[in-house]
């Protein structure tokens, strides 16, 4: 990221879930870097920004949304606010620190060029909010993924991939090929540009593919290793799929849940035979490693 002379504004609209990637690709025509957040979790609407070169004239900035906005049905707010360019390296870093996770693993924005020996670097979008590294539920899986290498797990499944982040880190780790899925046609397409910035591409295979009994999971079915950070409800729904589809032996990696809902969690996937090897916890939140029988 290369520091700026001019003067920069950024750019930012807030938009329900399925318009997310029309709005981001109407910016990606425009500004220089584009991130999307969580803008309301209930609401599943997304705040997508970037930032630019301060133009004369934004006609075409302007058009590109209002074509985003027809072909989403959206109705939306331009939002814009200058931002200081010598000042814009330094609030990116400090946004999104390098981060230590576990002993294996450096997790860094795009902005950094830190390299630790010994550790595996997962570099990320600084905008990136969903698997940037610095959740609980994140940091929880790629300790956890540690501990799981110790038993060399060949096939391995990343179920709601998001960034893409925990297959990334498997495909490092284990040095095996990691199939990635997310619901997400938008977490797909993140996912597959990072694994290839981050030198994996060929080894992250990352598919579409709504739960366990898409076709493409099924065919790549058993699994030694199966990791989900997802949310303690859908985990529960799939407990009995997911066994199925476990080698004899199989480990699994849950997380996107509360401390308060392991019990819930635990019972769900106890009752398809899958017994508990370790409960990690980071904050609030808690990590499950379970085991299949045999």
């Amino acid at each position: 990221m290369r520091r700026r002379a001019g003067p920069l504004e950024t750019v930012s609209v807030i938009v329900p879930e399925d318009a997310l990637e029309m709005f981001e690709a109407a910016l990606l025509e425009h500004c220089e870097t584009v991130s999307f957040f969580l803008a309301d979790e209930d609401k599943k609407t997304w705040q997508v920004e970037g930032v630019r070169d301060v133009p004369e004239d934004d006609a075409a900035l302007r058009g590109a949304l209002a074509l985003a906005g027809m072909a989403s049905g959206v109705q939306f707010e331009l939002i814009r606010t200058p931002t200081e360019a010598d000042g814009w390296l330094a609030r990116t870093q400090e946004a999104f620190p390098d981060q230590l996770v576990g002993r294996r693993f450096l997790v860094r924005g795009t902005h950094s060029d830190t390299v630790v020996p010994g550790r595996h670097t997962l570099e990320l979008d600084a905008g990136l909010a969903f698997g940037s590294g610095e959740h609980g539920s994140t940091r929880g899986c790629l300790r956890a993924l540690e501990i799981a290498a110790r038993r060399r797990p060949r096939r391995v499944l990343d179920l709601g991939t998001g960034s893409g982040i925990l297959a990334m880190a498997a495909a490092k780790l284990l040095g095996v090929r990691v199939l990635a899925t997310d619901i997400e046609p938008w977490s797909v397409r993140v996912a597959r540009e990072n694994a290839w910035r981050n030198g994996v591409g060929r080894a992250v295979r990352v598919e579409l593919a709504d739960g366990w009994r898409s076709s493409v999971i099924v065919r790549a079915a058993p699994f030694d290793l199966v990791l989900a950070n997802i949310l303690a409800r859908p985990l529960c729904r799939m407990a009995g799929d997911l066994a199925l589809r476990l080698a004899p032996g199989g480990g699994v990696i849950l997380a996107g849940l509360l401390i308060e809902q392991v019990r819930m969690v635990l019972a769900a996937h106890q009752r398809h035979g899958l017994r508990l090897e370790r409960v990690l916890t980071e904050g609030n939140w808690a990590t499950l490693m379970l085991r299949a029988g045999g």
